[in-house]
């Protein structure tokens, strides 16, 4: 028997965590770049492709490395050396470093994105946000007593986009805010609420990267915050300018109107489900008998912005 783990073995423990079938039908998930038989040592888990991330996993060693954002999303012609993601193909595959991404299916898993997210800030009691399915895997995979699992549950979780349900203690919004920035990497955006700062939050929902597509879920939910990424100034403001409006109509004015909102950036909200990846990868592996691997967390702000100016 190997001493070491094939790509093959740790594609397949990859896709029982996170199910390719589950991810968005725009999607672009599964291996890249890699062949099946080679022999896999180390894996870097990092949120984007680029290039200083691929420099990590080159001068680490690493035989794989797992980003959660694709290289390629939309159809490509050429992998050529001359353009940038084809030299970020090229390095890796000369230096024998395969490519494996997990993106929507790792936000809906359990464990995944949403789950690590809500975790970070606090929620209990919590479900997902737009149910998909349910999963029968988890339980071969995760390591027991790990955070955000239940022994109980693990092996019938739901598996959805988001996650939403009850902060673990009421706080002001402020402080809700501050736990947000306290809990996930700094950026140059930092972390931007809309609502009055002193409004007590008692229910929570998450969406990691990109949410304001759900805000109807999120209203639907009851959510009284909703984290997430990349909010845009006309849906954000009619989502607060509504909610204000109803909750004079209601005569619920002293509520402030929820959904509030707090925007963080979209690397840092995805960023803290890397540490449980890493962690179910090497369970998974032992749970099938395999050789273990050693794993590394890039801990490289890919966050495209770099500073502001006030």
């Amino acid at each position: 028997m190997s001493s070491a783990s094939s790509l093959a073995d740790v594609v397949r423990v990859l896709d029982g965590l996170y199910p390719p079938g589950t991810a968005e039908g725009w999607d672009a998930v599964g291996l890249v770049a890699g062949d099946p038989v080679a022999e896999v040592r180390r894996v870097l888990f990092a949120v984007d492709p680029v290039a200083d991330v691929v420099d990590e996993a080159l001068e680490w060693g690493a035989d794989l490395l797992v980003t959660h954002h694709p290289l390629f999303l939309r159809g490509t012609h050429s992998v050529a050396a001359t353009t940038f993601k084809g030299s970020v193909v090229h390095r890796l595959v000369t230096s024998g470093c395969a490519l494996h991404v997990a993106h929507t299916n790792a936000d809906a898993a359990p464990r995944g994105v949403a789950d690590a997210l809500a975790d970070r800030v606090g929620i209990a009691e919590r479900r997902p946000l737009v149910a998909k399915a349910r999963a029968a895997t988890l339980a071969r995979t995760t390591p027991a007593g790990a955070p955000g699992t239940d022994d109980a549950g693990t092996a019938d979780a739901e598996i959805g986009i988001g996650r939403v349900g009850t902060l673990t203690e009421p706080v002001t919004l402020r402080d809700f805010a501050r736990r947000v920035a306290d809990a996930l990497p700094a950026t140059a955006q930092g972390i931007r609420f809309s609502g009055d700062p002193g409004a007590m939050v008692r229910t929570a929902a998450v969406v990691g990267g990109s949410g304001d597509s759900l805000f109807d879920d999120v209203r639907a939910a009851d959510a009284d915050v909703y984290v997430t990424s990349d909010l845009r100034h006309h849906p954000a403001s009619e989502l607060r300018e509504r909610a204000r409006f109803e909750a004079f109509a209601t005569g619920r004015p002293e509520a402030g109107g929820t959904p509030f909102l707090v925007d963080t950036a979209h690397f840092a909200s995805e960023w803290p489900w890397l540490a449980y990846a890493a962690e179910d990868l090497a369970a998974g592996l032992a749970s099938g008998g395999l050789p273990g691997v050693e794993t590394r967390v890039s801990d490289i702000v890919t966050d495209p912005w770099t500073g502001v100016a006030r």
